[in-house]
């Protein structure tokens, strides 16, 4: 890891980037996990329970990476599924229970 002085913090259109890619998937985005900071060479990994790990490389644009991050999706089996729509398990569409928001 980078020492503190160099670090890159992962940004809100880097996980767009991350998402557009394991949305067309249909994974939850519960379980897709990624570091907060960018690291070289990056990665992408798949958990035993089936959870998606990534590491944005800092060389490497996240649009640019999305590609490979696809292809590690396709090599574990994943399937494109794009227009999916992946819900919350819990969530039962019951807006009604949402009133502690108000």
């Amino acid at each position: 890891m980078p020492d503190d002085d160099n670090i890159t913090i992962i940004t809100m259109a880097d996980m767009a980037a991350v998402f557009s890619v394991t949305d067309d998937f249909g994974i939850h985005r519960e379980s897709v996990s990624v570091e907060l900071a960018r690291e070289d060479p990056g990665a992408v990994s798949i958990t035993p329970a089936g959870s998606v790990e990534i590491t944005l490389p800092v060389s490497r644009s996240p649009d640019d990476y999305a590609a490979t991050i696809r292809a590690e999706l396709e090599a574990n089996g994943y399937q494109l599924n794009p227009g999916q729509v992946v819900s919350n398990e819990s969530d039962t569409g019951d807006d009604e229970d949402d009133d502690w928001l108000a």
